[in-house]
C-alpha cells in the first residue's frame, strides 16, 4: 500500500483488516488538572493528552475512532503525508464523524519523527470546542534505522485551559487562560520525571495550546535541540530554553549530570504560576524542587540552520505571495482575518502543478504573530524575520530546516519552500484556533 492508497471508512471495516491497531474514543470526560481544579471537557480515551500512538515507518496502521459526543468531529493527523480523504480536515474532503459513528483510518505512516493528532473542528465563540478542549495527543513514527543513543525518552505536552475573553485597551478582544499544564497536570500535582545521574534523556515537547506560544527551560540543565517538528535539524545546538508556537514540536537531548530535584517549566512567570511545569527527580535525591528563573526570552530558528547561506531563488521556483491582515469590527468585537484581502472560504490561490517547487512569501501586516501550518507537506525555511520594508534589515537564513509550522512575527516577512508532491486539496492556515475560526485559511489545489 502506498500513501495514496490510504483508506478512511465510516461506520465500517477497512479492507483486509478486522482488528484496528489503535482505538480512540471521543467523549466527554472530567479531568483533574490539580487537586483543586477539575474541568469538564472532550478528550480521547478519557485522558488529555490522548494516548501516545507509536508507528513504524512504512508499516501500515489502522486506527478506529468512535465519536461518542453529540456533535460531528474529525481527527487531523498533523505532519503526516496523507491523502485528503484521510488527513483530517473537512475542508479538504475528509468525512466528518457523525455523533455515534465510527471511522477507520488505514494508512502508511510517513514521514518519520514526532507528529501529533488533534481535532480540526471550528470553535468560534464556544471556548470548549476545538483546541480549547482536551482533544490532542502525541504521535511518533519510528524510523527503520537507528534512533541514536539515549537512555530514556519523555513526551511533554503543553496545554492551556479555561480560556477567557477580555477587552484590550484598543477595544479588541484578547484570550487568556486560568490554568496551564504539562501532560494535563499542574506543577507539583503529577509524578516527577525520574532519572539517574549519567543518563542521556530525549525530550519530545509538543505545544497543543489553542493560541499561546510557550518558552520552556530546564533548571540546572541545557537542552541540545536535534529536531524541529519531527525533522532532524542541520546543526544541532545546546540552548538554555525552547520556544514552541501552537502546534510546534521540539526534540532535545539532555545529559543528566547535575543531581538534584529540578523543574522543567515555562519561563514566563505568569504562565509558570498558572501551573506549567513538571518536577524532574534524580534517583536518591529529595527535597524541594529548584527553579532558576531566566532573565530573558531566548530563541531563534536560524541557529539550527545549515552553515551555507541560501543562494538566489532558482528560476523554476514559483513565488506565491500571501499577505495577512486583520479586519477590526469595532469596540468589543473579535477581528476577522484575511489572506490577500479575503477571508475563508473566499480565499483562493492559483492551482499548483505536481512536482513543481513553490516559495510561499509570507507578509504579516498585522500586529499578531502567526504560527502557519501547511497540511500534508513539509517545507524548508528560507528567509526569516525581515521587516516589511525588506531594504531596512536583511532577512535571516533558515536554510535546511524542515518544518510544518513556522511562527511569523508581527510586522515581518518570511519565506518557505516546498515541492508539490502530495496531490489533492491541501489546507493552509494559522494554527491559532481563534484566527483559523475567523477566516485565516486557504485551500491549495493540484491534481
Amino acid at each position: 500500500m502506498s500513501g495514496a492508497a490510504a483508506v478512511c471508512a465510516l461506520s465500517g471495516t477497512a479492507p483486509g483488516q478486522t482488528s484496528p491497531d489503535y482505538r480512540l474514543d471521543i467523549a466527554s470526560t472530567t479531568l483533574e488538572l490539580s487537586p483543586r481544579v477539575r474541568i469538564r471537557t472532550t478528550a480521547y480515551n478519557g485522558q488529555s493528552p490522548g494516548p501516545l500512538l507509536r508507528f513504524k515507518e512504512g508499516q501500515a496502521v489502522t486506527i478506529e475512532v468512535t465519536n461518542r459526543t453529540n456533535r460531528p468531529e474529525v481527527v487531523h493527523w498533523h505532519g503526516l503525508f496523507l491523502p485528503p480523504s484521510v488527513d483530517g480536515a473537512i475542508e479538504e474532503g475528509t468525512p466528518a464523524i457523525a455523533p455515534g459513528a465510527v471511522a477507520r483510518y488505514t494508512f502508511i505512516p510517513q514521514p518519520r519523527g514526532f507528529r501529533w493528532y488533534h481535532t480540526h473542528v471550528m470553535a468560534m465563540d464556544d471556548l470548549t470546542r476545538g483546541q480549547y478542549s482536551g482533544q490532542h495527543g502525541p504521535l511518533l513514527i519510528d524510523p527503520r534505522d537507528d534512533l541514536g543513543r539515549y537512555d530514556q525518552e519523555f513526551v511533554i505536552s503543553l496545554h492551556d485551559w479555561q480560556a477567557r475573553v477580555s477587552a484590550s485597551e484598543d477595544g479588541s478582544m484578547n484570550l487568556s487562560y486560568e490554568v496551564s499544564t504539562v501532560n494535563g497536570r499542574t506543577l507539583g500535582s503529577d509524578e516527577p520525571l525520574r532519572v539517574r545521574e549519567g543518563q542521556r534523556i530525549l525530550l519530545h515537547v509538543l505545544n497543543t495550546s489553542p493560541t499561546e506560544p510557550h518558552w520552556l527551560a530546564f533548571a540546572g540543565h541545557a537542552m541540545r535541540v536535534v529536531a524541529l517538528d519531527g525533522n532532524a535539524v542541520p546543526a544541532p545546538k545546546e540552548v538554555p530554553m525552547l520556544r514552541l508556537a501552537p502546534a510546534e514540536r521540539v526534540c532535545a537531548l539532555v545529559d543528566m549530570t547535575n543531581p538534584g530535584v529540578w523543574v522543567l517549566g515555562e519561563v514566563r512567570k505568569h504562565v509558570y504560576s498558572a501551573g506549567m511545569g513538571v518536577i524532574v527527580e534524580y534517583a536518591g535525591r529529595s527535597g524541594a524542587p529548584r527553579w532558576d528563573q531566566p532573565a530573558r526570552l531566548l530563541w531563534n530558528y536560524e541557529q539550527f540552520s545549515a552553515a551555507k547561506e541560501p543562494g538566489p531563488t532558482p528560476a523554476e521556483t514559483i513565488n506565491i505571495p500571501l499577505v495577512f491582515e486583520s479586519v477590526f469590527h469595532g469596540h468589543g468585537g473579535m477581528e476577522s482575518w484575511t489572506i490577500n484581502g479575503k477571508s475563508f472560504p473566499e480565499t483562493s490561490a492559483a492551482p499548483l502543478s505536481q512536482g513543481k517547487r513553490y516559495r510561499l512569501k509570507f507578509v504579516n501586516r498585522s500586529s499578531d504573530d502567526h504560527p502557519l501550518h501547511l497540511h500534508r507537506h513539509s517545507f524548508e525555511l528560507r528567509s526569516l524575520g525581515a521587516p516589511l520594508d525588506a531594504r531596512a534589515t536583511p532577512a535571516r537564513s533558515g536554510r535546511g530546516i524542515i518544518k510544518d509550522v513556522v511562527l511569523v512575527d508581527a510586522q515581518t516577512q518570511a519565506e518557505v519552500e516546498f515541492t508539490a508532491d502530495h496531490p489533492g486539496p491541501s489546507l493552509f492556515h494559522c494554527h491559532q484556533q481563534d484566527h483559523m475560526d475567523r477566516g485565516f485559511m486557504l485551500l491549495f489545489n493540484y491534481a
